[in-house]
């Protein structure tokens, strides 16, 4: 015998009493991922002007055209960090009122949108001069996965220095599922960044990387153990990657006081948990890893093709 509506949702329900640690109830409203995903986007056209819009920009309309989209992200996103300033407070116990401070974030973070595009040139000329398949840069720019999750991840990170709750994780996990690269918005990333193919890399929360730096498909900047769950929260946890080193594809570099020195590269499918001085060359050699000093190379950056 087939259940009616009533009997369904009352069983439903039931389930709501009984277990009750995934529902959010009588609770603040949570910012909404649909809500963000669409301010997503929005960034995504201010940053890229004419690559994310479905009719041509010219340039005649563009103050027009970017006043009206401003004005639009800018009031959409200040009702979302309202809305995660409220969760944020009811944590604390914080009493107060949170719109003229969801105001002052909200300007704030989009003042930062034109030094943002300015890593984000970089990030491009990067993956087009490191990839002899790109054929233009606005190619790269439309095309590429990489470009459009290092945006996102720009910019939430910008939130995430500002301490905003949910929304820098909500943008960051939005571009995970639509690229394959994982990076936490907490990941500390300089100049001239890029990750080829993208698919399966992972970049965890205290990973700090500097300039010129490129990696390719399923490697992982992780954690060594989270066995201490929450009390590692705010601890270093992940490796330092410094200045022009390229990292191959499936290596796993692990923990917060590893640090991969200048200039160096890590082969395909290394497994490491220590540092290396710069100018390495780690590679995987049955059964072990090596660390050898590179050799003076004629390539640019002393990398070498695969």
């Amino acid at each position: 015998m087939s259940l009616s509506v009533t009997q369904l949702t009352d069983r439903l329900i039931a389930s709501y009493a009984r277990v009750g640690g995934i529902n959010h109830l009588d609770g603040t409203n949570l910012p909404s991922k649909t809500a963000i995903q669409g301010i997503t986007n929005g960034l995504l056209r201010l940053l890229f002007p004419g690559f994310f819009d479905e009719k041509p920009l010219h340039s005649s309309e563009l103050k027009v055209e970017t006043a009206i989209l401003m004005d639009d992200v800018l009031g959409r996103l200040e009702d979302e960090i309202y809305k995660s300033l409220c969760y944020g407070s009811k944590k604390t116990g914080e009493q107060e009122d949170l719109r003229p401070r969801a105001h002052h974030l909200t300007l704030k973070f989009l003042e930062r949108l034109p030094s943002i595009r300015e890593l984000l040139q970089t990030d491009a000329e990067a993956a087009y001069n490191g990839d002899p398949a790109a054929l233009s840069k606005e190619e790269v720019i439309v095309a590429y996965p990489f470009i459009e999750t290092i945006a996102i991840q720009r910019l939430a990170h910008e939130l995430y220095l500002e301490e905003v709750p949910l929304i820098p994780r909500i943008m960051t996990e939005w571009a995970h599922g639509r690229t394959g690269l994982d990076i936490h918005p907490g990941a500390k990333i300089g100049s001239h960044f890029f990750v080829d193919h993208c698919t399966g890399t992972v970049i965890g929360e205290t990973t700090e990387i500097g300039n010129h730096v490129k990696m390719y498909q399923g490697v992982g900047l992780v954690a060594k153990s989270l066995a201490a769950g929450q009390a590692l929260r705010g601890v270093k946890r992940h490796p330092t990657i410094e200045d022009r080193v390229t990292i191959y594809a499936g290596a796993t570099i692990v923990g917060g006081d590893v640090v991969i020195g200048e200039g160096s590269t890590i082969g395909a499918s290394v497994f490491l948990l220590h540092s290396v001085p710069p100018n390495s060359l780690v590679v995987y050699e049955e059964p072990n890893t090596k660390v050898m000093e590179k050799r003076k190379r004629s390539a640019p950056e002393g990398d070498f093709q695969i």
